[in-house]
């Protein structure tokens, strides 16, 4: 044998081949020639990888072992220089099966460790046509060919017709697979097209996402340079704020007097409010008094006329009217408290009898500070004392008792009232003036 043979795939069955149109002779259901159709083995053993056709190790080698895997089975049993070819190496294998030998049995080793589930399916096969008939079921699923094809060759129950059979369809198998390759190469080379293009594509896609994430980036700092900004910014208020919070506490206690000063201000305003009321209240007072002049001149002038005609004056219808009307003598009359509706009558009893007329509200909405400059002008002061806050009415009494000022209290809120009360303490008060 040569250090690198060469094989060529194929052969024959026989020495003598059949007639042509006896070559397939399943198609006519005849029975095969004694000199073709070959027994199977006799028993229940399975041949061995040299055992099988030689014509079938070409098939055998090439279906069920990768390239890879076939050099470095090879290599455990030959010594071959690195750079040669697949196919030396695959007409070296196939011409090592056809006897024993130890490449052929680490090969047939290796098919039946691979293959022991394919074998283990097909021994439940006990005549050919079981046998065909689980080969045509791998080979149309197309599932675990190579094994379908170990085990059936290796069968005890495989005769010569199922052999050719089995070879005809993987020889078309590898034409398929061929032309489909090729199909598969343009079907490659396209989407190797389409993948350069798709790549581009992502390319770029890349690039722009790059630059929209640099621009983030940016804009991400800016606004942070900004935060740290606002927040110096606000740490620069708070610190303004605590210094001014500082300031005032300093100022407050620096005037401990604070809220009395406060208080002082509002009574000095108050103050001067009674002082414009007094200024109001002396003109209107000045006016009364040259009123009175003049009333006590015409008085005089009547008096000198009926003293000179000798007769007493007669009393008038309406004397008793006059001297009601003029008995309060401009006094200032203050009334403290009351009904609001009832102002106006208060004021026309007082100025029907020649008084005066002011009124504080005791402390409902007018400054309870106020009073004071009305109890300082005022000639009597009549307190309504279920009409003025509790605070109002010490005051009015405690100034009252004080200064030595009369002071009327009032039940009730009518003008009636008033009338009766103000007659009944000029009554009283008449008969302490001295006789004519």
């Amino acid at each position: 044998m040569q250090d690198h043979p060469f094989h060529v795939a194929g052969g024959c069955f026989s020495a003598a081949q059949p007639a042509a149109s006896e070559a397939f002779f399943p198609l006519t259901k005849a029975k095969p020639p004694a000199d073709v159709a070959c027994a199977p083995t006799a028993g229940s053993r399975r041949r061995k990888l040299w055992e099988i056709p030689h014509k079938f190790h070409c098939p055998v080698i090439g279906v069920c072992f990768g390239v890879d895997e076939l050099r470095g089975l090879m290599a455990k049993a030959l010594e071959f220089p690195r750079e040669t070819t697949d196919f030396v190496l695959h007409t070296t294998a196939v011409g090592a099966c056809e006897t024993r030998s130890r490449l052929a049995d680490l090969l047939h080793k290796q098919l039946e460790k691979r293959f022991h589930l394919s074998i283990r399916a097909f021994s439940r096969a006990k005549d050919a046509s079981a046998l065909a008939r689980l080969w045509r079921e791998s080979a149309d699923s197309g599932c675990d060919v190579p094994g379908a094809l170990w085990a059936c060759w290796t069968h005890p129950a495989c005769d010569t017709l199922l052999e050719q059979d089995i070879y005809g369809d993987i020889h078309m198998l590898q034409h398929q697979i061929g032309s489909g390759t090729r199909t598969d190469l343009a079907t490659l080379k396209a989407l190797k097209a389409e993948n350069g293009q798709l790549q581009r594509l992502l390319n770029e896609a890349r690039r722009e996402i790059e630059k929209q994430r640099a621009e983030k980036s940016l804009e991400t700092q800016r606004l942070g340079q900004r935060i740290t900004e606002l927040r110096i910014d606000l740490a620069g208020k708070d610190a303004c704020a605590a210094n001014l919070a500082g300031q005032l506490d300093t100022l407050r206690q620096s005037l401990p007097d604070l809220k009395e000063r406060q208080a002082l201000a509002r009574r000095a305003t108050d103050a001067e409010a009674r002082a414009c009321a007094l200024t109001a209240q002396a003109g209107e007072l000045g006016r009364e008094l040259e009123h009175l002049r003049g009333l006590v001149k015409q008085a005089d002038q009547t008096i000198k006329f009926l003293l000179a005609d000798g007769n007493e004056p007669a009393a008038a219808p309406d004397a008793k009217v006059d001297e009601v009307s003029a008995h309060l003598s401009g006094k200032c009359i203050l009334c403290v408290g009351g009904r609001s509706g009832s102002i106006d009558a208060y004021r026309q009893v007082v100025e029907q009898r020649g008084g005066r007329f002011l009124h504080h509200d005791g402390g409902l909405e007018e400054s309870l500070h106020r009073i004071d400059g009305f109890l300082a002008a005022a000639d009597l002061v009549i307190c309504q004392a279920g009409c003025i806050s509790h605070n109002a009415y010490w005051r009015v009494k405690e100034q009252c008792k004080r200064t030595g000022k009369p002071c009327l209290y009032m039940k009730n809120s009518g003008a009636s009232s008033l009338s009766r009360l103000i007659d009944l303490n000029q009554n009283e008060a008449q008969p302490c003036s001295p006789a004519a």
